[in-house]
């Protein structure tokens, strides 16, 4: 009989690649939706040419389960921490419009 290991099981080695199609893009807007079944982010760009409308120029859609959500949402909450500790506390700006057909954000 074997005895129990005290060491921790070695964690396997994380190889990173981007394929063909992936692209850096910036968004100053997110939305998002969710289900039951999973949480749909919708990134995009924000303008805002008049007092009167704001454009929303919608650009990617990902999908995500409630586990990776949460898990995104550990990581961010984290990183936002040590950039606040870094270079000061984040202020949100009070929303200037009306929202409509869901969160932007």
């Amino acid at each position: 009989m074997s005895q129990p290991s005290n060491e921790a099981p070695q964690q396997p080695t994380v190889t990173l690649h981007n394929t063909a199609e992936y692209r850096d893009s910036y968004a100053n807007s997110v939305q998002v939706r969710m289900s039951v079944w999973d949480f749909f982010l919708v990134f995009g760009t924000m303008s805002q040419n008049s007092p009167e409308e704001v454009q929303v120029a919608n650009f990617q859609g990902i999908y995500l389960s409630p586990q990776q959500a949460k898990a995104l949402w550990n990581v961010l909450g984290h990183n936002l921490a040590q950039y606040e500790q870094t270079f000061g506390t984040l202020a949100l700006e009070p929303q200037q419009f009306p929202q409509q057909g869901g969160p932007v954000h």
